[in-house]
């Protein structure tokens, strides 16, 4: 079979490819570009799986409930992402709901992970009580969602947003729940941090952020440590297009921008690279 690009988090499920969704993917796999679209709730979550059932290969679902779409009653959320059409707001984890969702006749064999799921405090309360509270909520979202992933034997996708060492630290005091097999997608962060989550065992997923100027985030040498057998190739669309693509809303086909930049970087030809972080994308979510 011949080696194909997979974009490990894409978010075709969103409200932003409503109007050309099919056409899009159809277009993809003809370039033989498969993907992953990654639930942030319920309903984007059962959105992706509605997707995947849609197409007899190469394209699959992830379902968790992201840890903005929390609503901790505790802090505002941009009114951008309020009127977004995939934004949906969850007051607690429906354990049973979304487990049902991942097995037959629902999800079956296209749900591939427990994701994206994780930390964000980014939008955070200004005082410190209520920060407290709302870190702890999270992490209790977070404990559950890992126990969802581990009754059903899935790998893991983490969202982590400034909130890396809350994240390392709750992964090394809850080892009886931390995933064997994972992602930290679009990874931001530093070297430390980088390995900390190669030590778990976890891959690292890059995507068009890595073109962007990050205070304090050397991206190039983040990629230059990364084992070549730890790498995923992502988009994060709709969001994060490469600076050299001519649209604004980004789709799985800038994978090819992602691949050229981390070969370049890692000075190893792109028809490799390509060989390497497909096999890594197939073990880790047992793509078939």
């Amino acid at each position: 079979m011949n080696f194909m690009l997979i974009d490990t988090h894409a978010h075709l499920n969103f409200s932003a490819f409503d109007k050309d969704r099919d056409i899009l993917i159809k277009k993809c796999l003809k370039n033989n570009i498969w993907m992953i679209n990654i639930g942030t709730s319920y309903e984007t979550s059962k959105k992706a799986i509605e997707i995947a059932e849609n197409f007899p290969q190469g394209v699959f679902a992830a379902i968790g409930l992201h840890p903005i779409n929390l609503d901790t009653s505790l802090v505002k959320i941009k009114r951008d992402l309020l009127e977004s059409e995939s934004f949906f707001v969850e007051r607690e984890f429906d354990f049973e709901k979304y487990e049902k969702l991942a097995n037959p006749p629902v999800g079956g064999k296209k749900v591939v992970a427990i994701g994206e799921i994780g930390l964000d405090y980014y939008y955070r309360p200004k005082t410190t009580r209520k920060k407290e509270l709302f870190k702890q909520k999270q992490k209790d979202l977070l404990l559950k969602e890992l126990s969802l992933a581990k009754k059903l034997n899935l790998p893991v996708i983490f969202h982590c947003r400034v909130a890396h060492q809350d994240l390392i630290r709750f992964l090394l005091d809850n080892k009886e729940i931390r995933p064997q097999a994972a992602v930290a997608h679009g990874f931001v962060g530093n070297l430390k941090e980088l390995q900390k989550y190669l030590d778990f065992g976890f891959y690292i997923g890059f995507n068009g952020i890595i073109f962007k100027e990050i205070e304090e985030i050397d991206f190039k040498e983040n990629i230059r440590k990364t084992p070549l057998e730890r790498i995923l190739i992502e988009t994060d669309c709709p969001y994060l297009a490469p600076p050299d693509f001519p649209e604004e809303r980004n789709n799985p086909l800038t994978t090819k921008y992602i691949l050229k930049e981390i070969s370049e970087i890692k000075k190893i030809p792109q028809e490799n690279l390509e060989k390497i972080t497909n096999e890594n994308a197939r073990k880790l979510f047992n793509l078939f």
